[in-house]
């Protein structure tokens, strides 16, 4: 099938995020995580039991892991996805290869808590970015993103719920709670920072807008920025006349564009923005049912 210049653009660029995505995760994991001898959840978790037990390197066991887990995902979430997510295997198999012999000591030595922090923060960053751009860093990510194409459950929590088992399996490796604790950690700071990066590209917003200028308003708004108006007939009760309100979902990062459409057509308008909780339909998020 023949891409237009559009579809190539789009596809090189999500590829392209992947690899950044990637990278911050590989570099959160070796340069803080790993030094520290603390196991994380997910594939890159049950390759760092592997790593501590014989010594095996990370990368080749994660890789080894989602292998086995591609044919799963190619029934569950389609083609496309499973060769993203074979793309990425391949990636953050390469970069935490090439990554983990540099970091043989922890990146800020003497501060196990700061690193922990630090290293989840950017696995979670790195997570969030991959998905964003439709691919998986693998292992319990397929299964997150197979639930949530399924239901409205969020990646992290899936996550969340999907690695205590491997966390909790590092006890029968290292005999300390506090490892347990420190992994717990670096669960819910991955999850969490995830779920921000995700659905800070999801918020939505609603703006109700009144002006004598409402049609030149609307027009402005469906050709500059291709969203739809709704006209409600309103009266205004002070001056008890008729008037038009303009209701307008969008996207937060269009919220200035649409601002400065309005300014520079009434800049009297009076104007109310709220956020919403979730938009579905044409040009939003699909609505996910069983």
């Amino acid at each position: 099938m023949k891409l237009s210049s559009k579809e190539l653009y789009q596809m090189a660029k999500d590829y392209f995020m992947i690899i950044v995505g990637l990278f911050i995760y590989a570099f959160g994991l070796t340069a803080f995580l790993l030094p520290e001898k603390v196991v994380m959840g997910g594939m890159a978790g049950v390759g760092s039991l592997i790593y501590y037990l014989c010594g095996f390197p990370v990368g080749y066991s994660v890789f080894i892991i989602n292998a086995a887990l591609l044919a799963m995902a190619y029934k569950g979430v389609g083609r496309k996805f499973v060769i993203r997510t074979i793309f990425a295997t391949f990636a953050m198999s390469f970069l935490i290869n090439i990554l983990q012999p540099h970091f043989t000591q922890p990146f800020i030595e003497g501060q196990p808590f700061v690193n922990i922090i630090l290293g989840s923060v950017l696995c979670g960053l790195g997570v969030g970015i991959v998905f964003i751009n439709n691919g998986s860093t693998g292992g319990t990510d397929i299964i997150a993103a197979m639930i949530n194409r399924k239901r409205d459950i969020s990646v992290g929590r899936t996550m969340l719920y999907c690695d205590l088992l491997i966390i909790s399996s590092s006890y029968f490796l290292f005999h300390s709670v506090d490892k347990i604790v420190y992994g717990l950690i670096i669960l819910v700071i991955v999850s969490n920072m995830a779920d921000l990066v995700i659905n800070s590209n999801r918020r939505s917003v609603q703006f109700t807008i009144f002006s004598k200028k409402y049609d030149k308003i609307a027009d402005a708004i469906n050709s500059q920025i291709n969203r739809g108006v709704t006209v409600v007939d309103g009266m205004g009760w002070y001056s008890k006349e008729p008037m038009k309100v303009l209701l307008v979902l969008a996207k937060q990062n269009e919220s200035v564009t649409i601002f400065r459409i309005i300014k520079s057509i009434d800049p009297d308008a009076f104007i109310s923005q709220a956020k919403v909780a979730g938009v579905y339909g044409q040009g939003f998020d699909k609505i996910k049912i069983s």
